[in-house]
């Protein structure tokens, strides 16, 4: 249920929030968003804090020669872990932010957002344990990328964002994008699993024929 009120929305927040807290999310502005809106763009100044109450966003790095991954994504409740390293270290954004959804969302200026972290303990703690969740995501993805192999990637990829009916519905592409790897491997990769038949290829979707095989891949020693 679509909601604008931050106590509603975030209850446990509420539950655990202190007297300062609460004035503050209280005075928060409430910013809308629709899909496919840029909430940042890399090298602009980081000015609020957000807290995700409803909706998606996806935060994804671009290389020079337009190569993109996905870093992480901001849901219910959620807080970007490189807007809280910005407004820390009062550097601007290495990376972009893009809703897949509308989105709802409490901005808290930095000015306010670096008082209440000195003030009040209990903010303080919600801001470290939602950068410290994302900041694990991150070294798992840079493990990830930097020594598991693609294969293994793709196959944990495939099962973890099936359907009810073994269907998963992607590009190749965007795919590569999610992975942090060039288009032309996950092709190639799709490809070779097409021909065992682990899986079957149609335009704009993937068919997972053989999900047990899937799992197998996914359990390989490195």
């Amino acid at each position: 249920m679509k909601t604008n009120n931050w106590q509603q929305a975030l209850p446990e927040l509420y539950a655990c929030a202190d007297k300062l807290t609460r004035e503050l999310l209280d005075t928060a502005s409430i910013i809308t968003m629709p899909a496919d809106s840029t909430v940042f763009r890399q090298g602009d100044a980081c000015k609020n804090y957000l807290i995700i109450l409803e909706g998606k966003v996806k935060v994804f790095t671009r290389t020079e020669n337009g190569r993109e991954i996905v870093l992480y994504r901001l849901g219910h409740g959620d807080a970007c872990v490189l807007t809280t390293s910005c407004l820390f270290g009062k550097k601007s954004y290495p990376a972009e932010g893009i809703t897949e959804t509308s989105v709802t969302a409490l901005a808290i200026p930095s000015e306010k957002f670096n008082q209440a972290v000195q003030k009040s303990s209990a903010f303080r703690e919600m801001v470290f344990a939602a950068f410290s969740a994302h900041l694990s995501e991150l070294i798992t993805l840079v493990e990830a990328v930097a020594f598991g192999k693609i294969e293994v990637r793709l196959a944990k990829y495939l099962i973890d964002h099936r359907d009810e009916k073994n269907i998963l519905s992607s590009t190749h592409q965007k795919i590569s994008t999610e992975l942090g790897s060039a288009r032309e491997v996950i092709s190639r990769q799709l490809k070779e699993m097409e021909s065992k038949g682990y899986i079957k290829i149609n335009r704009g979707q993937i068919c997972l024929t053989d999900v047990d095989a899937l799992h197998d891949i996914c359990n390989r020693q490195p």
